[in-house]
């Protein structure tokens, strides 16, 4: 009996138990979920305030583009509305001129018809004079007839000079104004930079270690680079620098190049010198092809030759009177251009013949002879238009010029070569002088190359080795310095040096 009560009393505690875990158990799950809610809503509360500040952020942004697109519409706008007037302004003015120029063809028209009145009543009065001298004198009709042309003949031919000279007159002054604004609009239109050019070129080393490397042992390697590249190159004491120097701007480029080269490389001496000039030389023929293709493309002239448009980049490497060939002949091209346009003839055509009027000049120093007749062969050869060649022929006088294009071009010209300061004569008495030399030594036999330097005091001429001896390259120094002396103008002395040079080339396998 006892038993069964501690049993029953067991079981009503653990019922009591359970019943008091079940309730801690929901008071305790009641409160993690509210705190669990708690969070999710500050949570859902956070997220809400970061959408609304990415949405602000969202219309900053959109409003920001939207004025900065507006004030560039507005600038735009101002551009165009800058441009439209400039256009304004240009139409105002060539309508009055072509009201200047209507006045005066309705005043020519006036005084025609005037002139063509007092003819008639000329005539009038002759007969009523011819019909009163047959009556009153003893003369025929024709008799009296000459006699009074004769008399009024002498009387009208003064008025009629004074006439003819008014008009001239007018004409003049109204086509030199016409000229004049053509001009000025040309040359107001065009502003191009001048490219003078010098006789040397500046080289930078690290350090002036690398002028004794230059120079290699007992002088081998400058004179490898002097005789290959046709320079002379200047070593003195100024720090990190050597000068190249040389007439011919393409060789000196070339030989600039070159050292530039053999300096990064550190690999010095006469095999490599030769193998790194062969290289940049064939870099030089596609970066002219190159230039003269850019050209081509920003002026918008294609197609053209690609033998002219090689000579077209090889004119940056050739100067004339101390003006850039290139920078001349684009110069000139946009100037005949703007001229053309304003006389009423073909802009791309006086474009064309522009940059075309000096290409012989690219060939000079390699052939020798006159630009013109060169430049002129070359353009005929291939099939360049009619007027192009005119132009050549025309800017130096040698034919008249038979277009608007080509007039364009010759005045064109004129003004860029007139321009103060845009050529030195004293450059390209010297440059000729040295060419002159240069190929008076070329044209002698078994003569391989020759090149002048040391500012023209020194040529150095390079032969056969095979075709000549010791004795007949005396005789052949002689033969050149006495040619110079008779043919060439020229301070103080030349030295002539007739190098002949004997290699022998094994190879070990």
């Amino acid at each position: 009996m006892i038993g069964t009560i501690t049993g029953i009393s067991g079981i009503a505690g653990a019922a009591v138990g359970a019943g008091a875990c079940y309730l801690w158990l929901k008071n305790s799950t009641r409160k993690k979920f509210a705190h669990l809610e708690m969070e999710a809503k500050a949570k859902a509360k956070a997220i809400s305030n970061e959408v609304e500040l990415m949405l602000q952020e969202s219309q900053m942004k959109i409003k920001t583009k939207e004025l900065e697109h507006e004030a560039e519409l507005q600038k735009r706008l101002a551009q165009v509305e800058g441009r439209n007037r400039a256009l304004i302004l240009e139409q105002k003015a060539l309508k009055k001129e072509e009201e200047a120029l209507s006045l005066l063809e309705q005043r020519i028209l006036e005084k025609e018809k005037a002139l063509d009145t007092l003819e008639e009543k000329r005539q009038k009065q002759i007969a009523e004079v011819v019909n009163k001298l047959q009556h009153t004198a003893a003369m025929t009709r024709e008799e009296a007839k000459a006699y009074i042309l004769e008399k009024v003949e002498e009387q009208s031919r003064a008025e009629i000079a004074s006439i003819v000279r008014r008009y001239e007159k007018l004409a003049k002054e109204e086509g030199e104004k016409k000229a004049n604004y053509i001009l000025a609009q040309a040359t107001t239109r065009f502003a191009g930079d001048f490219a003078g050019e010098r006789l040397i070129n500046l080289v930078n080393l690290p350090s002036d270690e690398h002028k004794g490397r230059i120079i290699g042992k007992e002088g081998r390697n400058i004179k490898a680079l002097e005789m290959l590249l046709g320079v002379d190159i200047v070593i003195d004491e100024t720090p990190g620098v050597i000068l190249v120097s040389s007439f011919n701007l393409y060789r000196r480029a070339i030989a600039t190049r070159v050292i530039e080269i053999l300096v990064e490389d550190g690999r010095i001496h006469p095999g490599r010198i030769e193998e790194v000039h062969e290289k940049v030389e064939r870099e030089f023929e596609d970066k002219t092809y190159e230039e003269g293709e850019n050209i081509l493309i920003d002026l918008g002239l294609f197609p053209m030759h690609e033998e002219l448009v090689k000579l077209i980049g090889r004119l940056k490497y050739r100067a004339s009177y101390g003006q850039n060939a290139l920078a001349h002949t684009l110069e000139v091209a946009k100037l005949a251009r703007v001229m053309a346009a304003e006389m009423g003839g073909d802009e791309k055509l006086a474009l064309r013949a522009g940059l075309l009027h000096d290409i012989g000049k690219a060939l000079t120093q390699d052939m020798g002879g006159s630009h013109v007749e060169i430049g002129a062969e070359l353009c005929k050869r291939y099939n360049e238009h009619p007027t192009v060649i005119n132009a050549i022929y025309a800017h130096h006088g040698h034919e008249e010029p038979d277009s608007v294009e080509s007039a364009a071009v010759c005045a064109a010209d004129t003004l860029s070569a007139a321009r103060p300061g845009a050529r030195r004569e004293v450059l390209e008495s010297f440059t000729k002088r040295v060419r002159e030399i240069e190929e008076i030594a070329t044209s002698k036999e078994n003569v391989e190359r020759a090149y002048a330097i040391n500012a023209g005091r020194e040529i150095r001429v390079f032969v056969n080795a095979n075709r000549m001896s010791d004795n007949e390259a005396v005789l052949l120094s002689k033969e050149i310095a006495k040619e110079i002396k008779d043919k060439v103008q020229f301070p103080g002395e030349i030295k002539v040096n007739v190098i002949r040079e004997t290699r022998a080339v094994s190879i070990a396998k």
